[in-house]
């Protein structure tokens, strides 16, 4: 099996990098090995977080190159847009549709882009309105999970090795609303 790239990325205090555990997670559970990469930055104020997730048979590093993604799960429109550089030419790209304002626009001093979500959509991303599944799904803490269920369908990992790696991974007491955010997220993706 080749390797696979995952790039996650989002703005801190989104469930970026527990989403990525929970990948990892699964993927292991699934008998392959994987390396994890994290970028934090400023993630405890709202800066961006980027974590890449590579996994097969025999992965030799845990880097990424520009165009070699070939998942992009982003968890907010602007971030998506920084990474397009990183996603492979038959890559496929997971955009929450949240805006989040960086810290320069809330100073006045950058403005948003001017439609995000058409430019993402025009590149073939699969936006996904994460945050109301997760309230439809009875908890809006579970957005990640909810992108996490939106990716299982373009991995070949058995679903119940992903709901073992989520039950596994989030606080015993939110295990059945995390469960519920994964299956409505997979739901999401058979109807686009």
């Amino acid at each position: 099996m080749k390797t696979t790239t995952v790039l996650l990325c989002g703005v801190g205090g989104q469930g970026t990098i527990s989403a990525a555990d929970i990948l990892a997670r699964a993927i292991m559970g699934a008998g392959m090995q994987v390396k994890i990469s994290e970028i934090h930055g400023m993630s405890q104020r709202g800066g961006a977080v980027t974590t890449v997730v590579r996994f097969g048979d025999d992965v030799k590093s845990m880097v990424s190159d520009l165009g070699c993604a070939d998942v992009v799960v982003s968890f907010e429109v602007t971030e998506a847009m920084r990474c397009v550089s990183h996603l492979a030419q038959e890559g496929s790209m997971i955009v929450n549709v949240e805006h989040i304002k960086p810290l320069p626009v809330l100073a006045g001093k950058a403005r948003m882009p001017f439609k995000g979500e058409d430019y993402l959509k025009d590149l073939g991303a699969l936006l996904v309105p994460a945050h109301d599944i997760a309230v439809s799904a009875g908890n809006p803490k579970t957005m990640n999970v909810v992108l996490i269920g939106a990716l299982s369908k373009r991995l070949d990992i058995p679903v119940e090795v992903w709901e073992e790696a989520i039950a596994g991974r989030v606080p015993p007491k939110t295990v059945e609303a995390n469960l519920a955010a994964f299956h409505a997220g997979r739901a999401y993706i058979d109807t686009l």
